[in-house]
């Protein structure tokens, strides 16, 4: 719109105290000015900006729980008994970490021609899983034993032998929350 010089000396007057609101009244083309938005609220900008956030969300969620703090660990693994249990087994060897780079072994002699060297192989990694097995059954022993000497007999939670014999399974650098203790290194 073009000013014209009656709107140019109104703006040049003085002011006056005036009652009222104080400030003229918009006009309907100043309303809907004001009021419109794009259609689709979303731009490209605010959808990067909203990626770029979640991924530093999920990032320090992932270095968190790596490092076992309770605000980002799941709910299996939450509570200081869970920690005392994920300490222990990560202070001992267990055969039971073995058990995935010797059945990627045997699987791989599966493909030697020798069917003698296959029977071999196929028999050892039985008699392997076996002796896995027995150690997770007495480390589920073993850690349920301790955790009872530590917390008490009447206020253990329930599946802290499984929840221990479980992480045996993993590989020591796979284990999520990474392992806080040493090897040899007992928890408190």
């Amino acid at each position: 719109m073009a000013k014209t010089s009656a709107d140019s000396a109104a703006h040049d007057a003085p002011s006056t105290p005036t009652t009222g609101k104080g400030r003229a009244t918009p006009t309907r083309a100043e309303r809907e000015a004001a009021r419109k938005r794009p259609l689709v609220a979303d731009t490209k900008e605010a959808k990067a900006r909203a990626r770029a956030e979640l991924r530093e969300r999920q990032e320090k969620a992932r270095i968190g729980m790596a490092n076992g703090d309770d605000r980002y660990l799941q709910a299996r693994d939450k509570g200081p008994q869970r920690r005392f249990v994920r300490d222990w087994v990560d202070s001992t060897w267990h055969v039971a970490e073995l058990v995935m780079p010797i059945m990627v072994a045997v699987l791989l002699l599966m493909f030697v021609g020798i069917p003698a060297i296959q029977i071999y192989a196929y028999l050892v990694l039985w008699a392997f899983i076996i002796v896995a097995v027995l150690d997770m059954v007495i480390t589920a022993i073993r850690v349920k034993r301790a955790a009872r000497a530590k917390f008490g007999e009447d206020r253990i939670e329930k599946g802290l032998g499984f929840y221990g014999a479980m992480r045996t399974v993993q590989m020591r650098f796979m284990r999520l929350p990474k392992p806080q203790v040493k090897r040899g290194q007992r928890p408190a």
